[in-house]
């Protein structure tokens, strides 16, 4: 599974999008939201690792999430 920060303009916040290993978008979401329904996309007992990862990861840059 990979993530990707999206950067909004103006008064559109920023997202992240969640993609499978076909980079096939499996979640779209706003980055200042809390973290719900992860068990969907089987990151459930994750939120603080992925809060992180999603407060550190660069702009448009691809990462490979690694748990």
């Amino acid at each position: 599974m990979y993530i990707i920060k999206v950067k909004g303009k103006a008064k559109i916040p920023e997202y992240i999008q969640l993609r499978d290993d076909d980079f096939v978008l499996i979640a779209y979401f706003r980055a200042d939201r809390p973290l719900s329904k992860l068990e969907k996309y089987g990151l459930e007992g994750k939120e603080e690792e992925l809060r992180k990862i999603i407060d550190e990861i660069p702009f448009g840059k691809l990462k490979k999430l690694e748990f």
